[in-house]
């Protein structure tokens, strides 16, 4: 767990450390003038990154599926690593004119492809490394680490904006975190060459005889079309609350409720710090009662609760009253992000795991996820700022409906060698029958 985390944690914090400096550094790629178009076009060169997360999502996945999962992993943080450092050296526009901005958007290209192996990668390693009945809890901590990660940056923020003024952060000052994350990536490359590979992916590559030119592949994924457009569908609602209520929430704190940025980086850092402690929470309590009641609550939550609390919080003043919204709306999120890894690798069997989850999670991401805060600001900028309260409950909604139709999958065996007979014959989720039920008596005889 430990080892499948502090990269991931990495990983995340170089990611997200764009979004919590952009305020910074938004006006050293761009002209001068309307603060709001610059930290637009910054955020439009961010949802770039996301853009490119399904072509690392099918390399990174491939990788993972015909090499292992410890080579990927390794990989992932060598190119976030390059690419922290790209952004920490990168020119400004009144050096280079657009040339800066092109550098900015190189390395957020390479922070895409490594951030959409990455999930994957995490996810399976972590419900694959862990016994059965604690998968949920296991898998929670990707999302631990996802946190800490940005608790590092915005906890790094809070020091340079009381240590450092506002002309220097603005001029140089948002470099320091790029630099850190980079350093930081470039250690864990060492630590993650350490790790030990899957005994899941190791005993049924050994044991199904498939040659690693057809791991991975999309052939091999074929037969899992149900499961693809599945994962698409439950991430929707789910990566749209979580990029709103984690990274567009300290800016819509600032530009909408009117307050200073230190005060909103402070709600935002003591909400996500209870946040990272919610998700094992939710993870045990899935391995209990199941996956679907957490992401149906999420569900009903997200699509009702959306626009009631992003009203309140725009006109918030005090640090408590926005604390406390903002956690509710956290509170909420858990559902989905403390089970949603280990949901979609029980998807799944072993040969095509880590392309399974990466490809369409990926995708669900760049178009939903990577452009939430474009959108919200779009609506910002064209004066109907409600708009974006309703988009949110729109993408649960559909969610949601997922959520209500979908079988449990916490009892699946991740040891399934054989894909279904009939493609589409069994509901989303269910465990394949036949020959794949075979493969869980004969893991559970094994265990036993």
């Amino acid at each position: 767990m430990i080892g499948g985390s502090i990269g991931n944690l990495v990983e995340w914090y170089d990611w997200f450390v764009y979004s919590s400096f952009a305020v910074y550094f938004a006006s050293a790629f761009f002209p001068k003038g309307n603060p709001t178009a610059q930290l637009l076009n910054t955020m439009g060169i961010f949802a770039v990154g996301f853009l490119m997360r399904p072509v690392g999502g099918w390399l990174l996945g491939r990788l993972s599926d015909r090499k292992g999962r410890k080579a990927a992993l390794t990989t992932t943080v060598t190119l976030m690593s390059g690419s922290a450092l790209m952004i920490a050296v990168a020119p400004t526009y009144g050096q280079v004119g657009y040339f800066g901005a092109v550098v900015l958007l190189l390395a957020r290209m390479l922070q895409g492809v490594s951030v959409g192996g990455e999930y994957a990668a995490s996810a399976t390693y972590l419900t694959e490394a862990s016994a059965p009945g604690r998968r949920g809890f296991s898998s929670s901590f990707q999302y631990v680490s996802m946190t800490l990660g940005q608790l590092c940056g915005l906890g790094l923020q809070l020091i340079l904006q009381h240590t450092m003024s506002e002309h220097a952060l603005d001029s140089w000052g948002w470099r320091i975190p790029f630099l850190v994350g980079a350093a930081g990536a470039a250690c864990v490359f060492y630590l993650r060459r350490n790790l030990l590979e899957t005994e899941v992916y190791e005993a049924e590559t050994a044991a199904s005889g498939t040659p690693a030119a057809e791991r991975g592949t999309l052939r091999a994924l074929a037969p899992y079309r149900r499961e693809l457009v599945l994962v698409l569908a439950l991430t929707m609602g789910g990566t749209v609350a979580y990029y709103t209520y984690t990274t567009y929430l300290t800016k819509y704190l600032h530009n909408t409720a009117g307050m200073s940025k230190e005060d909103a980086t402070l709600v935002s850092f003591c909400a996500l710090a209870v946040f990272m402690l919610l998700q094992p929470l939710g993870g045990l309590l899935s391995d209990r009662i199941g996956r679907r009641p957490l992401l149906i609550a999420f569900g009903f939550g997200a699509t009702f609760g959306s626009v009631p609390l992003m009203t309140a919080l725009g006109h918030v003043s005090g640090f408590g009253a926005a604390f406390l919204l903002m956690l509710t709306g956290l509170v909420v999120v858990t559902g989905y992000t403390s089970i949603n890894a280990v949901v979609k690798a029980e998807l799944f069997p072993t040969h095509v795991r880590g392309l399974g989850v990466a490809l369409p999670y990926a995708c669900a991401l760049a178009v939903f996820g990577g452009t939430a805060e474009y959108v919200a600001l779009w609506f910002k900028k064209g004066g109907i700022e409600s708009g974006y309260y309703w988009y949110v409950s729109g993408c649960a909604a559909v969610s949601l409906v997922v959520y209500l139709t979908m079988r449990e999958t916490r009892h699946v065996a991740l040891s399934r060698t054989a894909a279904p007979e009939t493609p589409g014959a069994r509901e989303p989720g269910e465990a394949a029958a036949g020959p794949a039920a075979g493969a869980q008596e004969r893991e559970r005889a094994a265990r036993t």
